[in-house]
């Protein structure tokens, strides 16, 4: 409820809302993260040609669940790739509007590599919290599928094998994405009241149709999460505090935690 200062009838300000961890992404976790396969692919992967993309999806573990997503050249033209997604897991964690996603990422400087973090539910419900060429090297891609809308951020930080600091709110009026702590876009879009979705966080080749293949030199591609947390509205009266979904506090070992 807004306050009135005594003697002015124009409500005091409202205290900004409070968010809590709900999910501290432990990357080597079997309950939070399936690898190796995603519905976003079709009949859940290896492969996704027709999304110009030359991704072989592996379960191995040395391809993601140590944070640094890896991409090795096939023989068959293909690459095996590194992809974790909540779907699927034992603890189906979804983001819901309203959340806040935190992430610290090291940019990848081969050419051909497409690294994202992005959601995915029954087909639809695409965020792009972040893509990224290095052939555009100081160029983000933000995307709300949702509702179509999306921006292409550029920025000296930005830049390959760079860390940046990514902040998306899924707000249900607009998606607010951040970068390094400043606020670059507002979609004034946004996801809707009802809306939520898994988490997946890959990274993909390009086939050469919309972005440049991988030099034939080139056998590895990779990009690193260091950290990944969501924050959710803590309800009205709740004390600070809430647990990351692994049952983890805010600052627990794991990825780590943006503060």
């Amino acid at each position: 409820m807004e306050r009135q200062t005594p003697g002015n009838p124009l409500p005091g300000p409202r205290p900004p809302a409070r968010h809590e961890v709900v999910f501290t992404a432990d990357f080597g976790s079997a309950r939070q993260w399936v690898a190796g396969r995603s519905w976003a692919y079709p009949d859940g992967g290896p492969v996704n040609p027709g999304d110009d993309k030359l991704d072989h999806l592996v379960p191995d573990a040395s391809y993601a669940r140590s944070g640094v997503f890896r991409a090795t050249r096939r023989p068959d033209g293909y690459w095996d790739t590194g992809l974790l997604t909540t779907e699927g897991s034992e603890e189906a964690f979804t983001v819901r509007s309203g959340d806040v996603l935190e992430a610290r990422v090291r940019l990848p400087g081969e050419i051909g590599a497409w690294p994202a973090i992005w959601t995915w539910r029954d087909g639809d419900q695409e965020i792009d919290v972040f893509e990224y060429h290095p052939e555009h090297p100081d160029l983000l891609e933000f995307s709300n599928h949702v509702r179509g809308a999306g921006h292409c951020y550029r920025d000296d930080a930005v830049r390959p094998g760079a860390w940046v600091d990514l902040r998306t709110e899924f707000g249900a009026r607009s998606v607010v994405w951040s970068v390094n702590g400043v606020q670059v876009f507002a979609d004034r879009r946004g996801v809707g009241h009802r809306w939520h979705a898994f988490l997946i966080v890959n990274l993909s080749v390009c086939a050469g149709r919309y972005h440049p293949a991988p030099a034939a030199a080139t056998t590895e591609l990779s990009f690193e999460v260091s950290s990944l947390v969501v924050r959710r509205p803590a309800p009205h009266g709740h004390p600070p505090g809430g647990a990351a979904s692994a049952g983890a506090p805010d600052g627990a070992p794991g990825t780590g935690v943006v503060a």
